[in-house]
């Protein structure tokens, strides 16, 4: 290829890198893997370029070395999980935090690098219910085939013979794996908890929800915090198995295991489709903040019903492009920010 066809091939690459990085996060319940996978995808693609002969879109090639690569991933047979799709939620007399190797959990993923932008509100609010992380643990659940199946019919809406094409197998086939997917995730749908109502944008009563989760987990304010959670609310921590259910259990440990977070400073952010903030917790050591968790909240009937706490932060925040600490400085300009915009 000439350094122009190079250069052009490029472009048009990368135009896909956001949508087939949702598609493999999908498939593989990790942010680091599906970005590997895209990168392998994308770099097979411009190998193997000379050869596609335009019998389908790029889009479509793309996707089939996308599927492949995942595919063969996923060979290991790995399920990536949930601290609740593991053990039983645990009472706060016994909570101990055990921590499980990266793998096994299902990981967070920014917005930016998953869901490309669309016009169509109908599209988008498909795209962001299906990488929330209640619907991301139950695709984990099908075996990888099926998963493929149901990510492009339902999420991508692509037609059962397109599907078929792409995996080298038969429309029928494509049909009754969708329908042993659907039945799974039917299957699941009570063990997964609340599902998370989220409007999109938030609506006037979600962020005022929100609003007072900060000033309550802030100030630590165990009271006005509880009036928040759902009685059933489930906070998690991985990549501790420990899990909770029931706001005195999560406001007690949060006196106790967790006292340590007093007087943290929340920076919002979009993740998995869900409102999310960065947690920074303060540092005896150097002053100011130092990161401590990337938080993502699961909200139903105006109560949060969720709250997961992801620890590995030096994975997590360069991942959302967040800084390694906060100073008064920051934490006053964020606050300037706010008030300028009417937040």
């Amino acid at each position: 290829m000439t350094d122009t066809t190079t250069a052009d091939l490029d472009i048009r690459l990368e135009k896909h890198r956001v949508e087939l990085t949702g598609y493999c996060y999908r498939m593989l319940g990790s942010s680091f893997e599906a970005e590997d996978a895209v990168q392998d995808t994308m770099v097979r693609a411009w190998r193997s370029y000379e050869k596609f002969e335009g019998r389908s879109s790029l889009r479509s090639w793309l996707y089939r070395i996308a599927t492949n690569v995942c595919l063969d991933m996923l060979s290991a047979g790995n399920k990536r999980a949930r601290p609740m799709d593991l053990t039983e939620s645990t009472p706060l007399a016994q909570a101990a935090l055990s921590p499980r190797p990266d793998h096994t959990w299902l990981e967070p993923m920014p917005d930016a690098r998953i869901l490309p932008t669309v016009e169509d509100p109908a599209e988008a609010a498909v795209a962001k219910e299906s990488v929330r992380l209640a619907f991301m643990a139950a695709l984990q659940q099908l075996p990888p085939k099926q998963r493929a199946v149901l990510i492009l019919r339902e999420v991508l809406a692509w037609k059962a013979s397109e599907v078929a094409e792409l995996l080298g197998t038969t429309v029928a086939s494509v049909n009754s794996a969708l329908q042993r997917a659907r039945a799974t995730l039917a299957e699941s749908d009570g063990k997964q908890g609340a599902e998370a109502a989220v409007s999109d944008p938030l609506d006037a009563e979600q962020q005022k929800l929100l609003d007072r989760y900060v000033a309550a987990f802030e100030g630590y304010d165990m009271t006005a915090l509880t009036a928040l959670l759902h009685e059933d609310a489930i906070m998690t921590m991985p990549p501790f198995d420990l899990w909770l259910t029931g706001h005195d259990d999560i406001t007690g440990f949060m006196t106790t295991l967790g006292s340590a977070c007093e007087g943290s400073r929340l920076v919002p952010v979009q993740v998995n489709g869900l409102p999310g903030f960065a947690q920074y917790k303060p540092d005896p050591e150097e002053g100011g903040w130092t990161p401590w968790a990337v938080q993502v909240l699961e909200i139903s009937d105006g109560r949060l019903t969720g709250f997961h706490f992801f620890l590995d932060t030096q994975r997590w925040f360069p991942l959302f492009g967040l800084p390694l600490h906060l100073d008064a400085a920051d934490t006053l300009e964020a606050e300037s920010d706010e008030v300028e915009e009417g937040v």
